[in-house]
């Protein structure tokens, strides 16, 4: 287990934007940075990073937390994994206290798997530079591929014995969980029970989850026989999905980032070699054909993607229908076909470095160019050819969400195949309308709701008026926002006894007025929250008196209360640096003035929307009492609580109705 003291060390440590960043490209607007969110599927950003605050929030889904619970919702991580990853990250050591044998029986099987895999990635590489026939074999073919020592032990590339059963019974001596050796594809189990080898005889290549856990493998066979197949992927299992992975992703994605653009291949040599090469942002679909999970992966780092195929254009043809994908979510994609006889892996092995990259950059050509120019040349003059090559590229333009971009591509097939522009934007009109029409008309027979805005939505707010304890939970949502936010801040006040302007914090200020007037709060949450403020508890040190630290509700270990402290310290909007430049004043409500106003105006209404509340109950209870003591001191009450909600209403300027 971590100690508690090491696992707030790595919280307060971790910075969230340095976190997030590694898996999701971010972009400054005002003072936070926003990104399009990993956890749901969007194209316009609304996730958004507060650096200050060291959290993030999606105001598209909700989602929200700090470095640990992003980790946990990204990766699947548990809480220990996450802290586990932080402190690796930021160099800080943990001393882990020891765990018992039921604490170990407990770990749950998705870490299982996890531990099966990273055993089985060491073992294969330490057979590779280990073991005499490893290094006879595996390291030799490594070698004659030009792999450097470097590259090799990079990408963590090793060597899985030509014997049946050689790893699984390593791993099994060891105290790997037979099933789990199973559950990852690293052994198979025959009918009569027994366990042997998936990847035997074969050069392994593992395959990483963006945090860089080993979550499957790639084998490629040695032998010459073609009935054996040349490469053997990782099944399917709880933490390996090919359809959401793109092998090299771990090693690739601060490069891509910081090259705004994704070189795409078909297979794990062509990564490597280019990553010896110098070329780093680049990824490959290996073992599955392109998907949009794994283009969607893409987006969160760049919206340009370049394609790179060997000079067999019938090959780049049949990979069309992946192409029109990467247009269909909105991204940009150029193809690079390299000479015949020559694809990626072969190339970089046998250029210099800067010749790979020149030759990319100069042979990128967009994917409408290519695709008109591909078929153009297939037409060779045919008008009824040249007529389907119009349809077949007027449907992939079609495809392209942006309207400028469709646009643009519009006018450039328009030059390229010497025809009207007008005529190819009324076809493209036609698609996008029978593509509409068909949408619709599955959300219809789905019974899909429409959301409803505007005029009709907004009489329906009209003639329903709002509950009272709809009206005391925003009251009560509003005080305990200002405590979350400002606690720590100090308002003047005057002293109504000697008329003086004091300097009052907030957190006590607000604490002394709830509790003088002996109000409670009606939601559990924001009472738990108050009572924590009440009793001045430290997060760090938990010795009475001292004020809450800004990172103790982040940081709660009720899930409930964290989210909650996220919502309320977070806001989709926020002001622009610009309009200081341009004159415009906007009032911070963190001033001292305008926070003292909000708080003020909160716990009146909280005061207000009570008392209403009472005044509701003791009209209830007037109405079946027949005692005429009781029915004295009901009328009573009702009448102190008129007149406190008078004066309270006449404070906010409000007319009493009832």
């Amino acid at each position: 287990m971590i100690p508690r003291e090491t696992a707030q060390t790595i919280v307060e440590t971790a910075r969230i934007n340095e976190v997030v960043g590694e898996f999701v490209s971010l972009k400054r607007r005002g003072v936070n940075l926003i990104g399009l969110c990993p956890f749901h599927n969007e194209k316009t950003p609304s996730f958004n990073v507060n650096t200050a605050k060291n959290i993030f929030k999606c105001f598209g889904c909700g989602e929200g937390g700090d470095a640990v619970s992003f980790l946990m919702k990204h990766e699947h991580f548990t809480y220990p994994e996450a802290l586990r990853y932080l402190a690796k990250k930021y160099g800080i050591p943990i001393q882990e206290e020891e765990q018992t044998p039921e604490m170990i029986q407990q770990m749950n099987e998705r870490e299982g798997l996890f531990n099966v895999t990273e055993f089985a990635k060491n073992y294969f590489v330490d057979i590779l530079n280990n073991n005499d026939n490893g290094r006879a074999i595996g390291l030799s073919y490594f070698r004659e591929r030009g792999f450097s020592p470097a590259i090799i032990e990079k990408f963590q590339l090793g060597y899985c014995l030509d014997e049946w059963e050689n790893f699984t019974k390593t791993a099994i001596t060891k105290g790997y969980n037979a099933d789990y050796l199973v559950k990852t594809g690293l052994s198979i189990r025959k009918d009569d029970g027994t366990l042997y080898d998936r990847f035997k005889g074969r050069v392994m290549f593992p395959i990483h989850n963006l945090s860089g856990r080993t979550i499957g493998f790639g084998g490629r066979t040695l032998s010459s026989d073609k009935k054996t197949a040349k490469y053997v992927n990782s099944p399917e299992s709880d933490i390996y999905s090919k359809s959401k992975v793109l092998y090299g992703l771990y090693f690739s994605k601060s490069a891509i980032v910081q090259q705004d653009s994704c070189l795409l291949v078909e297979g794990y040599t062509d990564v490597i070699s280019l990553h010896q090469a110098g070329v780093e942002n680049v990824v490959a679909s290996s073992g599955t054909s392109l998907t949009t999970e794994q283009i969607k992966l893409i987006s969160r780092y760049t919206k340009n993607i370049v394609m790179l195929y060997d000079g067999d254009a019938a090959g780049v043809k049949a990979s069309f229908r992946g192409l029109e994908m990467i247009l269909k979510e909105g991204l940009n994609v150029r193809i690079v076909l390299f000479p015949d006889g020559q694809d990626p892996d072969s190339f970089a092995c046998s250029h210099r470095s800067e010749d790979v990259q020149k030759f990319i950059t100069e042979n990128a050509v967009d994917f409408i160019r290519f695709k008109s120019d591909l078929l153009l040349k297939e037409a060779n003059g045919d008008p009824i050819k040249k007529t389907a090559l119009l349809k077949d590229v007027v449907s992939s333009i079609a495809l392209i969400p942006d309207e400028i971009s469709r646009s643009v591509y519009t006018t450039e097939c328009s030059r390229i195949l010497d025809f009207p522009e007008t005529v190819l934007i009324s076809e493209i009109n036609k698609i996008l309308r029978a593509n509409f029409k068909k949408q619709f008309s599955e959300n219809a027979e789905n019974d899909v709701p429409i959301e409803t805005h505007g005029r009709a939505s907004l009489q329906q707010t009209i003639e329903q008026p709002i509950d009272i304890n709809e009206q005391i939970a925003t009251a009560e949502r509003g005080i305990i926002r200002i405590l979350v936010n400002y606690h720590q801040s100090e308002i003047s006040v005057t002293n109504e006894e000697t008329d003086e302007i004091e300097k009052r914090n907030v957190g006590n200020y607000i604490f002394n007025e709830i509790t003088n007037d002996e109000l409670t709060f009606e939601n559990p949450l924001y009472n738990l929250i108050f009572q924590a403020f009440s009793a001045g508890t430290s997060a760090l040190s938990e010795v009475e008196g001292q004020l809450i630290a800004d990172s103790y509700f982040l940081h709660h270990e009720n899930e409930q209360i964290k989210q909650l402290t996220i919502d309320l310290m977070t806001f989709p909007h926020t002001i622009s640096e610009n309009w200081e430049e341009k004159g415009i004043q906007v009032k911070k409500e963190c001033e001292d003035e305008q926070l003292f106003r909000i708080i003020r105006g909160d716990l009146l209404q909280f005061r207000l929307y009570k008392l209403e509340k009472m005044i509701d109950d003791v009209r209830e209870k007037l109405k079946n009492e027949l005692n005429e003591e009781n029915l004295q001191i009901l009328v009573a009450d009702l009448a102190k609580f008129q007149r406190g909600r008078a004066k309270i209403s006449e404070l906010l300027g409000r007319k009493v109705t009832k």
